[in-house]
């Protein structure tokens, strides 16, 4: 019996949804993924961000360096606002690993 990638996907995802991960149907491509982690760091952090506030924050996050990812995941980052003031921000609430939501996609096209 052949296990195709697809049942693969499925079986991953179910296993996650046991873990208390929310599957996302909803999120089919990188519009709604990007708006989907739009509002979710901006309810974390409780601010709004301008449109190039938020392209600048994807710019210097989205990164092939695993180490690097990982560094952001765990500290307290910062970059410069539109209008000077810098802004100190998490990924995931580190104060309180608990009130953290976990999702799960399907892979999603995402070119650079």
């Amino acid at each position: 019996m052949t296990t195709t990638e697809q049942q693969i996907e499925l079986d991953l995802i179910a296993k996650l949804g046991d873990l208390k991960y929310t599957y996302r149907s909803d999120i089919r491509d990188r519009t709604t993924l990007e708006a989907n982690f739009r509002a979710k760091f901006e309810a974390l952090n409780r601010v709004h961000l301008t449109d190039s506030e938020f392209q600048r924050l994807l710019d210097g996050i989205i990164t092939p360096d695993v180490y690097g990812a990982a560094q952001r995941l765990r500290n307290i980052n910062s970059f410069e606002r539109d209008d000077g003031t810098p802004l100190n921000y998490t990924l995931v609430n580190i104060r309180d690993w608990c009130k953290n939501d976990f999702e799960v996609v399907q892979p999603v096209a995402y070119e650079h």
